[in-house]
């Protein structure tokens, strides 16, 4: 094990680039790839590109959102004060890891932005109350739990399907959440999950003459919000208003009405705008005033930087390979190989590989999905195991793909190479048992 992390570490290190560098090279790499698999043109693969390169603003949007929603709720003193009496229980840097990755992977099977958000501040929060816990290692445990996100209760492609109307429906109908993240095969996967990830995080804690120590001083805020609106003098009518907790405590108000319309109409169905919404009037009200959560969203804005300028870039891809075709072109190489009984399996496999150009749940179901359903009707297998098999592909690869840790990474202060040695190790081992299950169940 000790070989296999150093190993890991030491090839991240050397030849992870930046999220940013890497998503340019997957864009001359996926180019080249199509115009070798498909009968696309040059002229067309650019006009693929510069087609899709906007089509991800509305979830970049939701993305940058969850990020600073979420750090400005967390940097309220009293989240901050419940976040750190929660850090206060580990006593060791293992059962820092651990803790860490539990929460993570309960915040993440609720709602994988909640728990991207949540699992990094809490990780950071932790880096401060626990001496010589490896702090690479910590953010990285705090990401590992995003594996389980489309197995959760926020899983893309479960929800899609269970959606009346969704663009499958005529394959598969409406596919209920009991044969999908409520089945006994996902509880299997989960609870294997559950159990293993924070097993093999904490195998993977270094000796402590090799932990990776940050200084908490670096992290710790070196003046409180609150403390600096103090010494802030209210003379004109527009400071009494900046600084005026009524008007928050009214807007909140308002903000929190229409959660309890919502969740009574639709009880406890999450998304990433209803999470945003949370975040937002939770954090306006925690924060009393205009001007402290004002200067809380300054404060968080300065981390969203990679999600503005990469999630374009990534969306130019997904052009590439739907309008091109290439997804069906990998989709169908890897399931020419398999029958009835290895069909879910390479389904798995695919949609891990899928899954580097195709980044985003939604957006790889709605490409990949068609192939594989017309795949498995011919096989004569189950259509909502096929459906999970791509979910789970997705969330497996995701721990070496930096997409989504992008939030985490900036709440940290991290670079992806810092944190994907880790995340190799956990892609290897967790891929080893889900493949086993969807080959043996």
């Amino acid at each position: 094990m000790k070989l296999l992390i150093s190993f890991s570490n030491r090839l991240m290190q050397r030849y992870m680039p930046d999220p940013f560098l890497l998503v340019i090279l997957l864009t001359f790499f996926v180019c080249g790839l199509a115009l070798l698999a498909t009968d696309s043109t040059p002229v067309e693969i650019v006009n693929y590109w510069g087609t899709g390169f906007w089509s991800l603003l509305t979830f970049s949007m939701q993305m940058v959102l969850i990020l600073v929603t979420g750090h400005v709720m967390a940097s309220s003193p009293l989240f901050k004060k419940l976040l750190g009496s929660l850090a206060k229980l580990p006593k060791t840097p293992g059962q820092a890891i651990i803790l860490v990755t539990l929460v993570a992977l309960v915040a993440c099977w609720i709602n994988w932005g909640f728990g991207l958000i949540i699992g990094a501040l809490f990780a950071k929060e932790i880096a401060i109350k626990v001496k010589g816990v490896d702090y690479r290692l910590l953010i990285a445990s705090a990401y590992s739990g995003f594996i389980i996100w489309s197995g959760g209760l926020s899983g893309s492609v479960v929800l899609t399907i269970a959606t009346p109307g969704h663009f499958t429906e005529n394959i598969m109908g409406v596919v209920p959440t009991s044969e999908t993240i409520f089945s006994s095969f996902n509880f299997i996967i989960l609870a294997g999950l559950f159990l293993l990830v924070p097993i093999i995080n904490r195998l993977m804690v270094p000796p402590s003459e090799k932990a990776f120590v940050i200084d908490p001083a670096l992290l710790e805020e070196k003046e409180s919000l609150e403390a600096a609106s103090k010494e802030e003098t209210i003379q004109t009518p527009a400071d009494r208003l900046e600084n005026s907790q009524l008007l928050s405590i009214l807007i909140g108000l308002l903000g929190i009405s229409y959660l309890v319309y919502y969740f009574t109409k639709n009880g406890f169905t999450l998304n990433l705008d209803i999470v945003n919404f949370l975040f937002l009037f939770i954090g306006i009200i925690l924060h009393k005033t205009p001007r402290l959560f004002l200067k809380a969203v300054t404060d968080a804005v300065k981390n969203a930087s990679g999600i503005i300028i990469q999630f374009p870039f990534y969306a130019g891809l997904m052009g590439i390979v739907t309008s091109s075709g290439l997804v069906a072109v990998l989709s169908n190489m890897l399931i020419s190989f398999s029958n009835e009984h290895t069909f879910h399996l390479f389904t798995l496999w695919s949609a891990g590989l899928v899954n580097f150009f195709v980044p985003s749940g939604g957006g790889q179901w709605a490409v990949q999905g068609p192939v594989m359903l017309e795949a498995a009707q011919n096989l004569g297998v189950s259509l909502s195991k096929t459906a999970m098999a791509v979910a789970w592909g997705d969330a497996w690869t995701n721990m070496i793909q930096p997409f989504y840790a992008l939030p985490a990474l900036a709440i940290a202060g991290l670079k992806a190479k810092d944190i994907m040695g880790y995340g190799l190790v956990m892609m290897i081992i967790t891929g080893v048992f889900i493949s086993g299950v969807f080959l043996l169940l």
